[in-house]
């Protein structure tokens, strides 16, 4: 099934307007989701809004947004308030600067989105400044849903990748972290050496469309099962490794590797022949 665009608007470059559409990069459909359900009947749970200190329900009419500033001291905000300084939506994504999209930091990377050109009369220009953009990133603005969002646009295969990126007082820095006091400064160079000698057996393209969600499918299975009226037994938990010598280790790791390259493959039965067999044993009941 085709893609729907969520927003239409347009992607500003200095005095070129480019029509664009924007379309979610991931499939929250993709994450399996439930129901909070009342146990005795299997009702859906429904989320009311109580006041502790009158023992009531409260409709949206009674709720009003507060801000504190001290314990247990709230300043009110209104509406009308918050309207005096919300940027208005436009249709405009507005680029400020380019830069080398190397230096983009994930860690303020927050959705992605894909972006595509809004009719056939867009597409050229849209495709002249993809090229243009080859290992660029623009930065920009975009006023929506009454709040203001920092973005990043980089070229990616045929179109464009747009991410909402978090704004610097959002992101906390390392230097809060404690425990990274504790990481030394200085580190010995032969277990550096081993520790890459392993990295490098595990070296591939970055091809992540290999992996799957293991968790969401073995989730499923639980969910057909209980459609079905079966039970499913948990398989057995193991213990993590006990780390006690970083070189042993590292060295463990390599001859696992080494093994399992050594190891030959399976020889097939030539067609005809078949292979002898202890009789199975008879599972107990």
């Amino acid at each position: 099934m085709a893609a729907r665009a969520t927003w239409k608007g347009y992607l500003k470059i200095s005095l070129v307007n480019i029509p664009i559409r924007v379309f979610p990069a991931t499939d929250s459909a993709a994450t399996i989701s439930f129901n909070q359900l009342h146990r005795e009947c299997q009702t859906r749970i429904q989320q009311k809004k109580w006041c502790p200190t009158c023992q009531i329900e409260v409709t949206n009419d009674d709720i009003v947004k507060g801000y504190q500033y001290e314990k247990g001291k709230y300043a009110l905000i209104e509406e009308e308030d918050i309207d005096k300084v919300r940027p208005p939506s436009t249709r405009v994504i507005n680029v400020m600067q380019f830069t080398d999209a190397s230096v983009i930091d994930p860690v303020y990377v927050e959705r992605p989105y894909y972006l595509g050109p809004d009719g056939q009369v867009a597409a050229d220009a849209f495709a002249v400044m993809r090229e243009a953009l080859a290992g660029k990133a623009a930065v920009g603005k975009l006023a929506l849903y009454g709040r203001e969002y920092l973005v990043t646009i980089q070229p990616r295969d045929n179109g464009f990748v747009m991410y909402t990126m978090r704004h610097a007082a959002e992101v906390r820095a390392m230097s809060a972290i404690d425990e990274l006091k504790l990481v030394p400064t200085k580190v010995k160079a032969d277990e550096v050496k081993l520790a890459k000698q392993v990295i490098g057996n595990f070296e591939k393209e970055g091809d992540l469309t290999q992996y799957e969600d293991d968790y969401q499918k073995e989730l499923q299975k639980v969910i057909d099962a209980k459609i079905a009226g079966h039970e499913v037994s948990a398989p057995a938990e193991e213990a993590p490794p006990k780390v006690v010598n970083l070189m042993e280790a590292l060295r463990q790791s390599l001859e696992r590797v080494s093994n399992t390259k050594k190891r030959p493959a399976a020889v097939k039965a030539s067609p005809g022949k078949i292979a002898k067999h202890s009789p199975a044993k008879r599972a107990r009941g």
